[in-house]
């Protein structure tokens, strides 16, 4: 009989844990999801460890409504580059560059690199110096940035190529000594404290036009950073017109229009 008591007594626990569980999910329900930040892929998952919430509410109804509290940071395609002034090599000098001095007059192709005396990092600063004159035909100034000295840039471009330096350069070297110029364009690895290798077109108004971000092993093209640079201007002199993909100067546009552009579709 002590047997069948406790029985019944743990069964009637049971069923009342079940009740009250049952209860606790009727709808409505509202509960807080903590994810971490790199659910959300956005830049602020190298700024911050802080789990990010997001709010989950349930109504009477079959459809849900997710709302999610991501970051209010804009973009930095399609607004205004973070302007910065800095210290540079040239020509073997010592001198200060200031992004909004382009505004108006060049586009800019601004681009970051780990550090010197590297790898890869030769390849890609040697490769946009021997082209420098094709960006200059069209109107376009080229910044290297990494977070070495103006004095290690120096002795790097003071180093013969064949010995794994630069030799003289065709557009300035930029010290970013204080990182806030790497942190402001997102490219920055905090745990690292170099950059990623960001590159961005920025044009004559101070707006950035095209991004693209590589991890510290793959080089980046001169090529498709020149085609690129080519669509963008031919789109901004021709505004009702759209490049399709891998589009480059004297090939057919398109009209961003549901029956104009079948006549490109018409066409290929």
């Amino acid at each position: 009989m002590a047997c069948s008591a406790t029985s019944t007594t743990l069964i009637s626990s049971i069923a009342a844990a079940a009740a009250a569980t049952t209860k606790s999910m009727a709808f409505p329900i509202s509960k807080n999801i903590t994810l971490p930040n790199s659910f959300f892929g956005t830049r602020k998952s190298f700024q911050s460890r802080v789990p990010r919430s997001i709010s989950l509410t349930r109504g009477s109804h079959s459809r849900n409504t997710f709302v999610v509290k991501a970051s209010s940071e804009l973009p930095l395609v399609g607004n205004i580059a973070p302007d910065f002034e800095a210290e540079a090599v040239f020509d073997q000098e010592f001198i200060n560059v200031k992004l909004s001095d382009y505004i108006g007059k060049k586009y800019v192709i601004l681009f970051f690199y780990p550090l010197d005396f590297t790898f890869v990092c030769p390849t890609e600063i040697t490769a946009f110096s021997d082209r420098h004159e094709e960006f200059e035909k069209i109107n376009t100034e080229v910044l290297g940035v990494s977070i070495d000295s103006v004095f290690s840039h120096l002795a790097w471009v003071q180093t013969d190529r064949k010995s794994g330096g630069l030799g003289d350069l065709k557009y300035p070297l930029i010290s970013d000594v204080t990182k806030s110029i790497s942190k402001s364009y997102g490219v920055l690895i905090p745990d690292q404290g170099v950059a990623l290798r960001g590159l961005f077109i920025i044009d004559k108004e101070g707006v950035i036009q095209h991004s693209t971000i590589n991890n510290l092993a793959i080089g980046r093209s001169v090529d498709e950073t020149k085609r690129t640079l080519q669509a963008l201007q031919y789109v901004q002199e021709n505004p009702d017109e759209v490049c399709p993909a891998g589009w480059k100067p004297g090939e057919k546009s398109m009209k961003p229009d549901p029956k104009l552009s079948k006549d490109y579709f018409a066409a290929i």
